[in-house]
């Protein structure tokens, strides 16, 4: 049964990486919670608890020390390894409701429920919501609109608003009004900080008067996206769902060390580690790369900052792992100094062919012999990983030294990805007499 237009679904999870952490401390219901950045920097999860002691997303570990020993904040460093799990839970159960999905963002997912058969849309939420806490105890807002704006707005509802338990549905446009008139208009999706005073200033201060400009004014003070977004807003959708996997246009992959360093080897370490990572989405991506670059940072807030970069092109397009490592950490020799303390660094690759496709050059300098050798090895290496576990099979200079890797000392067990550090539980058998 079809409905006579789009109707999506966004399950949002509520403080995801916190909730992650909850699920395996549940002892940890009603106490602040913030799981920190790399580096244990900034928070970049906070619990309702933390939220309410006035904990900024972003805010910076060290100037709110005082505020976290005093309310007893529990920190974690960020665990993507079980965050990144969880949430490939949460899509698999979502995939048994639809296959029609759009993995919008590690905590979010949009489902398109126009070709199912529901008839009450909040009823289907609240039944959703329960399976998802049932089956991975996290709990999540979902809300449901002919528009994934709409939808947007009314999941973030759904979770403010404590009598709607979670879910709102806005397919009922006599609703619709006001919900817009109570959503500052900095919270609209695709609005944010840039935009907002901009919008201010034309006396638009909440998403109702925003969906009640007239398409040429939004076009004027936003552009085509503008005009796309009023008319979500009223309930026409402009944004279908991206349903199928979009192949990656560049690939960057970059930290902050946990420690400066003058050293080379740390340096030419970390560089190997980013070329691997950004090998594998490659091949993964089923895709070569023309060209590679790194950058070096010192610190930015230390006297005399600097940035370099250097890029470096192949003849023969590639996403052999041992080639990629082999050109940054030879444009990292170019332009290393010693008397430099380095704080931050990255690799990318970017210009990508299809890995089916290898185009022979017009001199005869490609070789496509090698070319499938070097596939077949690197196919070799991803089947003994995906076996055996991640980096069971790397290259020596990803081990050359530890010292980039970034701080992670208060980090939770990876409860559901190691063994050795699966949770334990204790049965204890009493006998009645």
């Amino acid at each position: 049964m079809r409905k006579s237009g789009p109707v999506f679904a966004l399950v949002d999870c509520n403080n995801f990486f916190v909730s992650c952490e909850r699920v395996f401390r549940p002892d940890l219901e009603g106490r602040p919670v913030v799981v920190l950045s790399s580096n244990d920097g900034c928070a970049v999860s906070r619990s309702n608890e933390a939220k309410a002691l006035g904990i900024p997303m972003g805010a910076p570990a060290f100037k709110y020390r005082e505020l976290f020993e005093r309310h007893q904040v529990i920190r974690f460093s960020a665990n993507f390894e079980l965050y990144g799990n969880m949430s490939r839970r949460i899509t698999e159960l979502l995939a048994t409701v639809t296959p029609r999905i759009e993995v919008y963002s590690v905590d979010e997912s949009f489902l398109d429920l126009s070709e199912l058969p529901i008839t009450d849309y909040t009823a289907w939420g609240h039944a959703i919501r329960k399976a998802i806490l049932t089956w991975t105890g996290l709990p999540v807002s979902i809300g449901i609109a002919p528009s994934k704006t709409l939808a947007k707005l009314a999941s973030d509802r759904g979770k403010k608003s404590p009598e709607l338990r979670g879910v709102l549905s806005l397919m009922d446009s006599r609703d619709k009004d006001k919900y817009l008139e109570i959503v500052p208009i900095q919270d609209v999706w695709g609005i944010g900080w840039r935009l907002a005073p901009k919008l201010r200033a034309e006396g638009i201060g909440n998403a109702l008067q925003l969906s009640q400009l007239s398409p040429r004014k939004a076009g004027q003070l936003m552009g085509v996206r503008g005009r796309q977004l009023v008319t979500e807003l009223n309930g026409v959708s402009c944004f279908p769902l991206e349903s199928g996997h979009q192949k990656p246009k560049s690939i960057l992959r970059s930290r902050t060390f946990g420690e400066d360093t003058h050293d080379s080897s740390v340096v030419e370490t970390a560089l190997a580690s980013f070329a691997a990572t950004a090998a594998f989405r490659l091949r993964r991506s089923g895709q070569l790369a023309k060209q590679a670059g790194i950058f070096i940072d010192t610190n930015k807030h230390k006297p005399g900052f600097r940035r370099w970069t250097k890029e470096t092109a192949y003849r023969t397009p590639t996403a052999d792992t041992g080639q990629l490592i082999s050109g940054v950490i030879s444009l990292f020799s170019e332009i290393y100094n010693p008397d430099m303390s380095y704080h931050r660094a990255g690799v990318w690759v970017h210009d990508f062919v299809p890995a089916s496709q290898l185009q022979i050059d017009l001199f005869g300098e490609t070789d496509p012999g090698k070319h499938d050798r070097d596939q077949s090895r690197m196919r070799a290496v991803d089947s003994l990983n995906e076996r055996f576990g991640k980096r069971t099979v790397r290259y020596a200079a990803e081990d050359l030294a530890g010292q980039w890797q970034p701080r992670r000392r208060i980090c939770s067990p990876r409860y559901t990805t190691h063994l050795e550090e699966l949770p334990r539980a204790k049965i204890i058998h009493t006998v009645n007499e």
